[in-house]
C-alpha cells in the first residue's frame, strides 16, 4: 500500500463510501485481467501453505487418491491423484495433508504428494488437527522464540520494579485493584480500580498488561506474534498469540504479584463524559481475582459473610456497577446499537466428546467490564488522533445505503415504522429498531441488520465506529491476545518516552492494521469450524428427536431453525408437501396451495432428520402436521420435546443445511462472555 505522502492531495477528502467504491472498481479491473486461481490464494495463518488440501487417502491402482475434506475451503481441486512414489509411507484410509503439485490444473486432473499424516478420521483430535492445518494454526512456537522467552522470569524481580519506578513508571500497588474474568480465563489482560469523587464524578483506572515491555520490535517473539495476529479459541484448545510463559504468567495480571502495566486514568462525569485523564506506565498488584459469576452473586444475593470475605471490594463493585450503567446510558443516547447475538458454548467431556451445547452464559457483570473497556479504548483513540500520531484504529464504517434500505423495507413487514435511507446515523438505526412491533422476529432482524453492515476492521485512518456510535475507537485493552493492541502500546510508549517516532510508525501502521484484520477473520473462521465439528458430533446422536425452535433465516431453498441452545439446522422446502416460494421483500416464504406463511421469529417444532459430520451440516424437518396448523403453537425455543410428543415425521430429503455458528459483531471490545470482537 502506498504511503500517505504519496497519495493525491484530494484523497484525504474522499468519503469512506468513495474509497470503498474505488477499491471495488480496482478489484474488478484486476480480476478481469488476471482471473484468480487457487494458486493465487494468500495463506492467512502462519503455517498455512498454498496449494494444500486435507482429506482421506484412499488406495487406487496407481497409488492413492486424496478425497478433500468437504469443509476444507480449497475443494475446487477435486480428488487428487497420488503416485506411489509420492505416498511417502502414508497409510491408506487416514486423514492426510496433501500438497498439490500442479495447482493450475483443471478440476480432477490434480496430482499431489503426501506431506503429513494426521490420523484416523474417527479420532476426536484428528478433526481439530484438520482445523489447525486448514487455517494455518500452530500449537508450538519456533525454537528462536522459545530461546528469547527462556531467560524471562516468572515474576518481575524486585530490583526490576525499583528500577522501573526510578525511571518514571508510576507505583499504583497501593491502589485497590481487581480483575474480573470468566472462571476458566488464564490470560488476564486488564484490571480495574475506581474512586467516586466528592462531586459525584468518578476516577476510573483501566490497567492493561504491559506486554510491549517484553515483546520488543525486531525480535523473533515480535515476528511470531505479528504472524499469528491473535489468539485463537477453538472449542477444545487455545492457540495463543504469545508463549504461555508470557500469556498465562509474566504478563497476566494475576493476584498478589507485581506486574508492569499501562494505565489509562480517566475522569468521568455523571453523564458518562470523559473530561480529563492520562495514560502512563505503571506497576500494579491485583488484590483479588474475581469472576463474573462471583460479582453477580455479590450484587444480587449478598450474604452476611461477604463483608469478612471481600471487605472494600464490595463497595468498589457497587461503584463499578453505578458507573457502568451511566456509560451504557450515555452510549444508548448517542445511538450505539445493542446487538445481543448469543454465542455458542460447547462443553466437552474429558475424552473430547461433547457433553452439552448451550448459549455462552453472560450476565450484567460482563457488561460492566465491557463498558470500562470501551471507555478506555475511546479515550486512547481520541488522545492519539488529537496528537496526529500514526495509529491503528478499530473502525466500523457506515452501512451501504442500498443494503440498509433493503433491510428497512423488510423490517416494515414486521411492524417497524419510518424508513432508513441515504446517509444514516447510528441513532436513526436505534430509533428505527425500537419501533419494530413483532418482538419475536427481533433477534432475526438484528442478525439481518448486522449482515447489512460493514465488518469491523483495523485501519490506520480514523473512520469512526458506526455500531458504537463512536467517533474515535481502537483496541487497547487486550495486548496478550491481539497484536493491534500490543502494537499501539508500542506507539504509546514511544510517545511517552519522547522518542518522536512518527516517521517510523507512519510506514508500518497500514501493514499492521491490514494483517491484523486478516488474522482476525482467519481466527473467527477457525473457531466457527471447530464449533461446527463438535455441534454436528453432538446432534448425530439425536436423529429423530424433537426440539422447539424459531425460524432464524429464510432463503430460496428453505429455512433455518435455531434451537434455544444456539444450534441451527436447515429445513429444505422440498421436504414439505406444499410448494413454497420465498418473497425477498417481506423475508417470508408462502405456500402456493395452502397459503401457509413461514416467517423469521416464528416458533416451530422440528425433528432432527440428518446430520452430515463430514460436511458439518444439519437437516431438520418440521414436526408431522405442521402444514395443517393454521397458527403455530407457542413454544419455548429450543426446549426439547418429551418422547411422548413424538409422532410420525415428514419424509425430508437431506439438504445442505448448516450447523449453528456463533455470531460476532465484527468485534466486541474483547470482554464478552465468549469470543466476540467489537
Amino acid at each position: 500500500m502506498e504511503s500517505k505522502n504519496k497519495r493525491p492531495a484530494f484523497a484525504g477528502n474522499m468519503s469512506s463510501a468513495q474509497k470503498r467504491r474505488n477499491r471495488i472498481i480496482k478489484a474488478k479491473e484486476e480480476q478481469s485481467v488476471f482471473p484468480p486461481t487457487l494458486a493465487d490464494m494468500d495463506p492467512r495463518g502462519p503455517l498455512q501453505v498454498k496449494n494444500q488440501v486435507i482429506g482421506i487417502l484412499r488406495q487406487s491402482p496407481t497409488g492413492g487418491v486424496v478425497i478433500p475434506d468437504p469443509s476444507f475451503r480449497s475443494t475446487d481441486y477435486g480428488a487428487i491423484e497420488i503416485d506411489k512414489n509420492h505416498l511417502n509411507g502414508a497409510p491408506f484410509n487416514m486423514v492426510v495433508v496433501c500438497e498439490v503439485l500442479n495447482p493450475n490444473c483443471d478440476r480432477g486432473d490434480c496430482r499431489g504428494t503426501i506431506t503429513e499424516v494426521l490420523g484416523d478420521y474417527g479420532n476426536n483430535d484428528v478433526r481439530m488437527l484438520t482445523v489447525l492445518r486448514q487455517f494455518g494454526l500452530s500449537q508450538t512456537f519456533p525454537e528462536s522464540v522459545l530461546k528469547e522467552v527462556e531467560p524471562l522470569p516468572v515474576n518481575p524481580a524486585p530490583e526490576l520494579i525499583v528500577n522501573e519506578i526510578s525511571k518514571g513508571r508510576r507505583d499504583k500497588r497501593d491502589l485497590l485493584t481487581i480483575t474480573i474474568d470468566g472462571e476458566d480465563a488464564k490470560d488476564l489482560d486488564d484490571a480495574i480500580s475506581i474512586e467516586k469523587l466528592r462531586n459525584g464524578n468518578f476516577r476510573l483506572y483501566v490497567h492493561i498488561a504491559d506486554v510491549s515491555n517484553y515483546v520488543r520490535e525486531g525480535t523473533a517473539l515480535d515476528s511470531e506474534a505479528f504472524s499469528r495476529g491473535t489468539s485463537v479459541y477453538l472449542v477444545d484448545r487455545v492457540i495463543p498469540m504469545l508463549p504461555p510463559k508470557l500469556s498465562n504468567g509474566l504478563c497476566s495480571l494475576n493476584p498478589d504479584v507485581d506486574r508492569l502495566a499501562m494505565t489509562a486514568e480517566m475522569l468521568v462525569d455523571r453523564e458518562g463524559g470523559i473530561y480529563g485523564g492520562e495514560v502512563y506506565e505503571s506497576v500494579i498488584r491485583s488484590d483479588r481475582r474475581m469472576s463474573y459469576k462471583e460479582c453477580y452473586r455479590i450484587l444480587t444475593d449478598p450474604q452476611p459473610e461477604d463483608d469478612a470475605e471481600y471487605g472494600d471490594i464490595i463497595p468498589m463493585i457497587i461503584t463499578m456497577k453505578e458507573l457502568a450503567e451511566i456509560l451504557k446510558s450515555m452510549r444508548e443516547k448517542r445511538g450505539a446499537i445493542g446487538f445481543e447475538m448469543p454465542e455458542t458454548k460447547v462443553i466437552l467431556n474429558d475424552d473430547g466428546t461433547v457433553k452439552d451445547v448451550m448459549p455462552y452464559p453472560i450476565n450484567f457483570t460482563n457488561g460492566i467490564i465491557e463498558s470500562f473497556m470501551i471507555c478506555a479504548n475511546e479515550f486512547i483513540a481520541k488522545k492519539f488522533f488529537d496528537l496526529k500520531y500514526p495509529f491503528v484504529y478499530r473502525v466500523h464504517e457506515d452501512p451501504d445505503p442500498i443494503k440498509i434500505a433493503r433491510f428497512s423495507n423488510i423490517a416494515r413487514y414486521f411492524g417497524a415504522s419510518g424508513r432508513l435511507f441515504g446517509r444514516i446515523k447510528p441513532l436513526d438505526v436505534q430509533r428505527f429498531m425500537d419501533t419494530i412491533g413483532d418482538k419475536t422476529a427481533l433477534p432475526a432482524l438484528n442478525e439481518l441488520l448486522l449482515r447489512s453492515m460493514a465488518k469491523a476492521r483495523y485501519c490506520s485512518d480514523n473512520l469512526g465506529h458506526f455500531g458504537l456510535a463512536s467517533k474515535f475507537y481502537c483496541h487497547f485493552t487486550s495486548p496478550i491476545r491481539r497484536y493491534p493492541d500490543l502494537y499501539i502500546h508500542r506507539i504509546i510508549k514511544s510517545y511517552l518516552h519522547g522518542e518522536n517516532s512518527r516517521s517510523h510508525f507512519a510506514g508500518l501502521v497500514d501493514n499492521a492494521a491490514e494483517h491484523s484484520s486478516d488474522m482476525e477473520r482467519n481466527a473467527v473462521d477457525a473457531e466457527r469450524a471447530s464449533d461446527d465439528i463438535k455441534i454436528c458430533e453432538y446432534m448425530a446422536d439425536r436423529i429423530g428427536e424433537h426440539y422447539d425452535g424459531v425460524i432464524s433465516s429464510i432463503i430460496d431453498a428453505g429455512c433455518f431453525v435455531r434451537l434455544e441452545n444456539t444450534i441451527e439446522g436447515f429445513v429444505p422446502f422440498r421436504s414439505l408437501r406444499d410448494h413454497y416460494f420465498f418473497d425477498e421483500r417481506s423475508y417470508r416464504a408462502i405456500g402456493a396451495h395452502g397459503g401457509k406463511i413461514l416467517s423469521i421469529g416464528m416458533p416451530v417444532t422440528v425433528v432432527v432428520e440428518k446430520v452430515d459430520t463430514e460436511e458439518n451440516k444439519i437437516d431438520f424437518s418440521f414436526e408431522y402436521g405442521f402444514e395443517e396448523e393454521r397458527e403455530p403453537r407457542a413454544a419455548k425455543p429450543g426446549k426439547r420435546v418429551p418422547a411422548a410428543k413424538k409422532g410420525k415425521k415428514e419424509k425430508g430429503g437431506a439438504s445442505k443445511g448448516f450447523a449453528g455458528k456463533p455470531k460476532s459483531y465484527g468485534g466486541r471490545s474483547g470482554r464478552g462472555g465468549g469470543r466476540g470482537r467489537r
